[in-house]
């Protein structure tokens, strides 16, 4: 549950007691349910903020209320003087501002332009409409209710629906310092996990032998099935949150984020748009994986958006094919033995030599991209050179069953 906080009048301390706020979030109101939040009433007629207890759940491209009400003694000081601020917690003891309303003056700021307004469901209503979700708006948000001398405020946990995946790019593993880990993320469609989505992913079955950075700057990684190399079968000292003999998250602590180099976790969300297999005439080398997707109007798929289509649109395919990073990975949803194991998940084969040619390419197409070639139909290069050669003048191109 979140407490609000009172905070002190001038010359006086509140005379606080603890009251109950019944309050339904938009997105529980839909399954008829009521959550409950302890806040601090006082006696001097001050601003009380109440926000929903546990966190609020989206994904991206949705459109969440980040609930927050507050009372105010409006019959003796009005609501024009109040202003409304909802900030970003982006470390323990730094902000980023998000909106804020004073009367009838609202902004919003920086990536929040455009997406983020007041609910202004009646007097008392500071929630926030935030649309078009980023994977950047996962965190922890603080509104804030001010007037002239008194002021207080209420916390929420923006979640996100996704996936969590171990990435390392084709230098090899435990190569990437911490900013070179957040970048990596955002080449393949992702951000940094958080502990919390890391330890969940774990719940869920996540099993990974090697530490990666997570968006804290801690380093860990999760063990479902105990064994030495991997921190160990349990005992003292071998684990993290939820470790012991049946597992857990390793954890290194806080590390050096400049020196010190590991893997990453990276989390996506849902995409807007599809990935596809393209399996084209013959097997193609990495340089012609762009072209074949291109003439389908796609673009080679990024290994985060592989993962959100195995893990969210339930994508399944045993065969192995390119993606933007130069890996050759396949995602299997329903597991058989001639297609890696028994767990679901998505198979890598590394990095192979780019000129080694393959059967397929992933492609993701954005949403409200036309496919040029509907039915199977792409373009290439005839004379015999397929999509990795032959004939180089474009009018030379010709349909190309894919």
């Amino acid at each position: 549950m979140v407490c609000a906080r009172a905070a002190l009048g001038p010359g006086a301390l509140w005379a606080a007691a603890w009251g109950v706020l019944l309050l339904t979030t938009a997105a529980e109101a839909q399954r008829g349910r009521k959550k409950v939040v302890h806040v601090l009433e006082g006696e001097s007629g001050s601003v009380v903020v109440q926000t929903a207890p546990g966190q609020v759940v989206s994904h991206r491209g949705g459109t969440i209320v980040l609930p927050c009400r507050y009372h105010y003694e409006a019959a003796t000081h009005g609501h024009d003087g109040v202003r409304l601020k909802w900030t970003k917690v982006v470390d323990p003891l730094a902000f980023a501002d998000v909106f804020v309303a004073l009367g009838p003056q609202h902004r919003a700021f920086g990536s929040y332009r455009g997406r983020a307004e007041l609910q202004g469901d009646g007097p008392g209503d500071a929630s926030l409409v935030l649309r078009n979700v980023t994977l950047q708006d996962y965190g922890r948000y603080e509104c804030e209710v001010t007037n002239e001398l008194e002021d207080d405020t209420g916390m929420v946990k923006l979640d996100l629906e996704g996936v969590v995946f171990p990435y390392h790019p084709r230098g090899g593993r435990y190569k990437l310092t911490f900013a070179e880990a957040q970048r990596a993320c955002a080449e393949q469609d992702g951000i940094l996990a958080s502990a919390e989505q890391l330890h969940a992913a774990w719940r869920d079955g996540l099993d990974w032998c090697n530490a990666g950075w997570l968006r804290d700057g801690s380093v860990q990684y999760p063990v479902s099935q105990p064994r030495e190399p991997c921190g160990g079968l349990g005992g003292t000292g071998s684990a993290g949150a939820g470790g012991g003999a049946s597992g857990g998250v390793r954890n290194y602590g806080y590390r050096h984020n400049a020196e010190e180099r590991y893997d990453a976790f990276c989390f996506t969300s849902n995409l807007p748009g599809r990935v596809f297999f393209l399996k084209p005439l013959r097997p193609v080398p990495f340089s012609g994986a762009a072209r074949a997707c291109a003439a389908r109007g796609a673009a080679v798929a990024k290994v985060g958006q592989l993962f959100a289509a195995w893990k969210l649109q339930l994508l399944d395919r045993c065969t192995a094919g390119w993606l933007a990073d130069g890996s050759a990975r396949y995602p299997i949803v329903n597991p058989r033995a001639r297609c890696g194991g028994r767990r679901p998940g998505v198979r890598s084969l590394g990095f192979p030599d780019a000129s080694r040619r393959l059967f397929g390419v992933y492609c993701y197409r954005a949403p409200g991209a036309p496919d040029p070639a509907p039915g199977g139909w792409g373009w290439g290069w005839a004379g015999g050179g397929g999509w990795a050669g032959g004939a180089r003048d474009p009018a030379a191109w010709t349909p190309l069953r894919v």
